[in-house]
């Protein structure tokens, strides 16, 4: 993978990351019920759950693209299609909420991490957003393997940060939530309706 490809794809990581969704959510509510240290076992939950998400998306690209080189052209049209619409939805969301309910149960060690890890995966639209984000960035000429184990490894890190931050600032984070949440929401969305307008269009 050629140096500004993955500094592209560190930008574009990032603001996924930031976008307000499950993950981000059970983050923010367990970083202010349990503290950020205990939060850690949610995220890893979490990141495992990308993970596995990411291989499978990445098992049917190798396929397709074992199949025919020419359907890369056609899986960045279609995605980016899809980018594009994903932005314009989000910059239509209201802000998150973030509701603390200080009387739930506590949840065991165990607990946290099936949470963190269900949340990543039950949602199926976050296999079919990984099928249209990862084919903008790869390059047929390189070596796929190595292409895929550096952008798992990069998305996994980038949501292991944010999340931690998220829950160490959980407090802090809310009331801005509540004020420019849905500005931010504006920022995310147009981040990745510009991806799916330029990709496409710049390979």
């Amino acid at each position: 993978m050629a140096l500004d490809t993955w500094l592209l794809y560190l930008l574009a990581s990032i603001g996924l990351s930031l976008t307000p969704g499950p993950n981000s959510l059970l983050a923010l509510t367990h970083g202010a019920l349990y503290g950020a240290r205990r939060t850690l076992l949610t995220i890893i939950g979490g990141v495992f759950g990308f993970s596995a998400l990411i291989a499978l998306a990445m098992f049917g690209l190798t396929a397709l693209l074992q199949a025919s080189a020419s359907v890369l052209t056609v899986l960045k049209w279609v995605g980016g299609a899809y980018l594009l619409w994903l932005g314009i939805q989000l910059w239509r969301s209201p802000a998150l909420q973030l509701e603390v309910n200080t009387r739930a149960a506590r949840l065991s060690n165990a607990g946290m991490f099936r949470q963190g890890l269900l949340s990543a995966m039950a949602n199926p639209k976050v296999l079919l957003f990984y099928g249209a984000f990862l084919p903008q960035f790869i390059d047929p000429q390189r070596g796929l393997f190595v292409q895929f184990v550096i952008m798992a490894a990069t998305f996994a890190s980038v949501e292991f940060v944010v999340e931690y931050l998220l829950a160490r600032l959980a407090f802090r984070i809310k009331p801005w939530l509540a004020k420019g949440g849905r500005g931010f929401n504006r920022c995310c969305g147009g981040l990745f309706a510009l991806i799916g307008v330029a990709l496409p269009l710049g390979r």
